[in-house]
């Protein structure tokens, strides 16, 4: 089962060391410096085209990867599609 990180920061002075110290067991990790709210997110939308199914998706923090809970239902459906 391989395992696939996302790492998000919000501002390009954040580190992206503790995350990246937490998905350190993930295969492939996919990074990124931008806000949660922007609906720009690029390396958000190719890591969610990389997943397949028998992955697992890895992040830190569920906060980091949804702007809410109706964000992280709409990505559940697009994974489970």
């Amino acid at each position: 089962m391989a395992l696939v990180g996302y790492t998000p920061v919000s501002s390009m002075d954040q580190s992206l060391e503790v995350q990246r110290d937490k998905l350190k067991h993930c295969h492939k990790v996919f990074e990124e410096q931008k806000s949660g709210t922007s609906d720009q997110r690029p390396r958000l939308k190719a890591c969610l085209e990389y997943v397949r199914q028998a992955f697992n998706l890895v992040v830190a923090k569920l906060a980091r990867l949804a702007r809410s809970t109706f964000h992280l239902c709409q990505m559940a459906d697009k994974l489970q599609d």
